[in-house]
């Protein structure tokens, strides 16, 4: 894969107040890990390559474990490896990122409400949507995986 252009230098403004947005992100109370993860969850569904090399090596790197890691598409069959707010965030990123399919039923913007204040699902729906947009610059540029520079 040949990276087509770098974004962030052909339009440094917009990634900049990307920036900003991941910057807010990170001061919102959110846990990190919890981020992250929805921020995988969100890549993979969208086959973004490079961010899904790079959020994976981020987990990792923080001390996630690969059981859970390798388990993050399958989630809702793991079981009690995700916790019930980890679950909520994922249902809540796995419907919002489909939203063309799903138009966010009133049941899963209840369900994720039954476990996030009304400013954490605020939040984490900037996450989803930062996310979203991020993948959409990796794949139409051809971002080029951390794996694959190695």
């Amino acid at each position: 894969m040949t990276n087509r252009i770098d974004y962030a230098k052909a339009a440094p403004e917009g990634y900049k107040a990307f920036g900003a947005v991941y910057a807010t992100l990170q001061k919102s109370g959110l846990a990190k890990e919890l981020v992250d993860l929805v921020y995988l969850r969100v890549s993979q569904i969208n086959g973004c390559a490079y961010c899904i090399d790079m959020h994976s090596r981020d987990l990792l790197k923080s001390g996630l474990a690969v059981d859970k890691l390798v388990l993050v598409p399958v989630w809702r069959e793991a079981g009690k490896v995700f916790s019930a707010r980890e679950r909520a965030a994922l249902a809540w990123a796995e419907t919002v990122t489909r939203v063309a399919e799903t138009g966010v039923p009133d049941a899963d913007y209840e369900a994720a409400a039954a476990e996030f204040s009304d400013k954490e699902l605020a939040d984490l729906t900037y996450a989803i949507g930062l996310m979203n947009a991020f993948n959409r610059l990796g794949i139409s540029f051809r971002s080029t995986p951390g794996a694959a520079q190695a």
